[in-house]
């Protein structure tokens, strides 16, 4: 299952909400969103700094992904980047791949 790292920054709405809600309820609303596209939450931490949260979630494919991507970013509430995160196996598959390729100029 593809995995990704999610680094979230709350918009002055969003951060609103959360007071609200507290950690834990928005913690309930990941896990709901995720698990209702067929994903699991590995992992989420608040933070201060340029992120607010960071999380690590599994998806069944990378379009479930870019739908709660979309879905999240048309709220308004939160600003994100994902980051796919490739397995040591993964990356060992793509090292011994054949690849023509010609840099700029050479």
């Amino acid at each position: 299952m593809p995995k990704f790292l999610i680094q979230a920054t709350y918009t002055p709405e969003g951060t609103k909400g959360l007071l609200e809600e507290g950690a834990s309820g928005r913690r309930a609303a990941v896990d709901q969103v995720v698990t209702a596209l067929g994903g699991t939450v590995e992992a989420m931490y608040f933070a201060f700094g340029e992120d607010d949260a960071i999380l690590i979630l599994d998806f069944p494919d990378s379009v479930s992904m870019a739908a709660v991507s979309l879905k999240v970013k048309a709220s308004g509430a939160l600003r994100t980047r994902a980051t796919v995160l490739l397995t040591l196996d993964e990356i060992d598959e793509a090292a011994r791949r054949q690849v023509a390729f010609r840099a700029p100029g050479a």
